[in-house]
């Protein structure tokens, strides 16, 4: 068996212990209202309530939020379509609690997403840093529980955003 067979296998098995622990309909609903607090609409308004407000650094945050998605998002597009993994829900042929945007899995759009915002929000706004990463964990988490992913999904997604969030502020401190 190759090393993508184990990893395979380990998520299948994950998968089905993790979504299983969420069958009850008010996990359910917690899964779903996180999981849409992590779609790309929700930076913008949290990123205008800031600037609005006229917090401090928060216009700087939300430029470096701006080009940090440009850059993120082909890639994760690109990778996403170049190993065109199935969805939990397509390849396991179960019901899936929703229906995702797109066919593949891998990496978590959703989990790359949070992290780029969490990380970058936590270098402005560092006292609220432990919530911000917990939000970041827990829209990967329901992402799994709404079976539209798997762990390494969610591991992989975690990576991306977090490489392309440092990424984003050691060139910002760079200039």
């Amino acid at each position: 068996m190759k090393w993508l067979d184990y990893i395979q296998r380990y998520d299948e098995v994950s998968y089905r212990w993790f979504s299983g622990t969420w069958q009850c309909r008010p996990k359910v609903v917690l899964a779903r209202v996180v999981s849409m607090s992590g779609d790309g609409w929700m930076y913008a308004l949290l990123c205008a309530g800031l600037v609005l407000t006229e917090q401090p650094g928060a216009s700087t945050m939300f430029w470096l939020l701006c080009l940090t998605f440009a850059v993120e998002l082909p890639v994760y597009v690109v990778l996403k379509n170049t190993l065109r993994r199935q969805r939990p829900y397509q390849r396991l042929k179960i019901c899936a609690v929703i229906q995702a945007s797109d066919k593949f899995s891998f990496p978590s759009g959703h989990t790359t997403g949070a992290f780029v915002f969490a990380i970058i929000a936590s270098h402005f706004f560092p006292q609220a840093a432990p919530w911000l990463i917990t939000w970041a964990v827990t829209i990967g988490l329901s992402r799994v529980a709404l079976g539209v992913h798997y762990p390494t999904d969610i591991l992989a997604g975690a990576g991306l955003g977090s490489g392309f969030a440092y990424l984003a502020l050691i060139t910002m401190e760079l200039i």
